[in-house]
């Protein structure tokens, strides 16, 4: 679940590009990259580390040019190594191709073995650099892009939303299934596509839609032409998204995070009310649930756990050693508002349950009477394949344990997950278009040895309206 960002500005575009990722640190906080293209050549700089600790304001005046790309990385796919940072840059007949994703691609071994086989040699372990080979390969042969993009949705299975810089021209394309989120935006002097809609508000620029899935869309200093490549039947857009890996102010494929996580949070009660003295969060990705709780109950509620502003995201820290050792970092307990209190503690999700354990324990150390444990996502019992690095099976705490057995496992007085059919119904959408795999073992595309439901996915070509208005679109 890594953050791209593409911007087309008459202004410049490396300071912008530095505060829509800063935007989108939340995706990713392994390492950050930038590539600028200033009518003669490629600018690049990128390093292991935030987005601050990466880019200096000497390092983004060297990036220049008008039209650019950035990336923050969590890692799915590929060790932490540095010449997996993206985005990835190449150079042929002349051109300048620079290539950024977000995603996760369930058949690349069989596309490198296949790339391989053929005399390609691979710099990197990700699965970018075989959507950058479909891509470079298609356009040296047909010197079309638009061709290049449909045979890369019709060769890759998986999660994909890519952004790519030939020259002075931005292509972004999303994946038929709209897995990953993607958005358009207009900004002062130009267009942004982006992971998500704060990266647009960073700038202070006007959301204009989310990139549909399987669309294509061009960007360069002329303005925005859109594509329509593919179309299936049917969507899967990732659940995890609105219960944990979004922020909750971003608005994705016309959803409110935060109202989401808040009618969850509702839900939540009318499922499992409890007799207690306050609501507490497991900041900062408890807090809507907890809030659409307390309303609903009108029990009050209170912060009893205090977060470093100054901690990164823990569930994507790369070890497990390195998660529990963050957590008394990350979280402090008020002993003031816990002590002899019964307390409904409100998170996201369990994952491993080491965390959930921790913090129990905690507030219990630092006076709690009773915690009261509830979940604003199902139990999570299988691993995801499209993109959020989530463990094995075995790794899974509730993969092969029943709820209560949960509960004793986390020290918890009582534990309840939200029911599929009330998140489902909180994010609107029909079940069908979601992708639910991680909590039910049902996956949208096929993975060997999981059950799947595929989705058929036609090939179009065509023009359409859009909020910009009405774009010829080009030969696909």
């Amino acid at each position: 679940m890594c953050g791209i960002v593409g911007i087309v500005d008459a202004g410049g575009v490396s300071i912008q590009l530095y505060y829509a990722m800063y935007a989108l640190q939340h995706r990713g906080q392994e390492s950050a990259g930038i590539s600028t293209f200033d009518g003669t050549s490629l600018c690049k700089f990128k390093g292991q580390g935030l987005v601050a600790d990466v880019f200096s304001l000497s390092i983004l005046k060297d990036l220049k040019g008008m039209i650019g790309i950035g990336h923050v990385r969590y890692p799915t796919t590929g060790s932490n190594l540095p010449e997996n940072i993206q985005p990835l840059n190449f150079q042929f007949q002349d051109h300048f191709i620079s290539v950024a994703h977000n995603g996760n691609l369930v058949n690349t071994c069989e596309l490198r073995r296949e790339y391989e086989q053929a005399g390609q040699i691979f710099t990197t372990t990700t699965d970018t650099e075989i959507i950058a080979k479909i891509l470079i390969d298609e356009i040296s042969t047909s010197g079309c892009v638009e061709d290049a993009v449909h045979l890369c949705m019709k060769r890759m299975q998986g999660s994909y939303s890519v952004v790519i810089m030939i020259d002075g021209v931005i292509y972004a394309f999303r994946d038929p299934l709209g897995i990953k989120p993607f958005c358009l935006g207009k900004i002062e002097k130009g267009y942004i596509v982006a992971s998500e809609s704060v990266a647009i508000d960073a700038l202070g620029g006007k959301f204009l839609r989310d990139i549909k899935p399987g669309e294509l869309i061009r960007m360069d200093s002329e303005g925005v032409r859109c594509t329509q490549i593919a179309v299936a039947g049917k969507r899967a857009h990732c659940i995890f998204e609105y219960i944990y890996f979004a922020r909750a102010d971003a608005v994705m494929d016309g959803v409110l995070v935060y109202d989401v996580r808040r009618a969850i949070g509702q839900k939540l009660h009318e499922e499992a009310p409890v007799n207690a003295d306050s609501v507490c969060s497991v900041p900062d990705s408890g807090t809507a649930y907890a809030i659409g709780y307390a309303e609903r109950s009108r029990i009050p509620f209170v912060e009893s756990l205090m977060k470093n502003r100054y901690m990164g995201r823990t569930f994507i820290m790369p070890t497990q050693r390195e998660r529990e050792r963050a957590v008394r970092i990350k979280l402090n307990p008020i002993p003031a508002h816990l002590k002899d209190k019964a307390v409904v503690l409100v998170d996201d999700s369990i994952v491993r349950g080491t965390t959930s354990k921790r913090i129990i324990e905690m507030m219990r150390d630092a006076g709690a009477r009773e915690v009261h444990m509830r979940i604003g996502s199902p139990a999570i019992k299988a691993p995801c394949y499209l993109g959020v690095d989530m463990p094995t099976r075995k790794e899974l705490i509730a993969s092969n344990k029943a709820e209560d057995e949960v509960r004793r496992c986390i020290t918890a007085t009582s534990l309840h997950h939200i029911s599929l059919d009330a998140l489902i119904k909180a994010t609107g959408f029909d079940r069908e278009d979601l992708c639910t795999g991680c909590l039910t073992g049902c996956y949208p595309v096929l993975i060997e040895g999981e059950t799947a439901n595929p989705r058929q996915v036609d090939f179009v070509d065509g023009t359409f309206q859009s909020k910009l208005g009405s774009f010829e679109a080009e030969s696909t």
